[in-house]
């Protein structure tokens, strides 16, 4: 059984005799009542699909899931579901949008290092690669001599997704951005 402080974002536990997927994490670390570190977590039910929030102390424990990880990679959309293709048995597994929720901005077209979650043959959560490599498609123009300075601009990348990136980065160029924080990592 896994403590709260082991908990991830994806991570399937068991609670009430329910199925949940770690949708958010928040880490607490207030000054009194003894410097306990706190864990908000929100959780949604694999089947309802409701969102439960819960708060731990560090060193509460889970009840964990047996599940099957499958290695996938994004095929293609088609309308609000997202089709993912079984690497070893090349099986197709459609998500809809919902349930991607904040991991759309990620998925291009023939992205590995993707993961399926599935609990008894059915699909529960997806699991992304640390970071993606995305295409800027607009940003302000590239500042020459901008490269010493910590100075972020606004880009707007292929995906929608936008990102402060540094001043010196012009459209067309790829950046590497981390899937948890949602942040600029650096050139590709």
């Amino acid at each position: 059984m896994p403590k709260a402080s082991e908990l991830k974002k994806g991570a399937v536990v068991e609670m009430d005799g329910e199925v949940y997927v770690v949708r958010q994490l928040e880490t607490k670390s207030p000054s009194s009542r003894g410097a306990v570190t706190l864990y908000k977590v929100r959780f949604q039910n694999v089947r309802s699909k409701q969102k439960r929030d819960e708060t731990f102390r560090g060193d509460d424990t889970v009840q964990s899931v047996a599940f099957e990880k499958r290695a996938v990679q994004f095929s293609y959309q088609d309308g609000d579901i997202f089709y993912f293709m079984d690497n070893e048995d090349y099986a197709q597994y459609g998500l809809d949008a919902d349930s991607l929720e904040d991991q759309r901005p990620y998925l291009t077209e023939s992205l590995e290092g993707i993961a399926l979650l599935l609990v008894d043959g059915a699909v529960i959560a997806l699991e992304l690669p640390q970071s993606v490599d995305l295409e800027i498609v607009d940003t302000a123009p590239a500042i020459k001599g901008a490269s010493a300075s910590a100075r972020t601009k606004t880009a707007l990348l292929s995906t929608g997704l936008e990102v402060q990136v540094p001043e010196y980065l012009a459209t067309g160029e790829l950046v590497r951005v981390n899937t948890a924080t949602g942040k600029f990592m650096s050139r590709s």
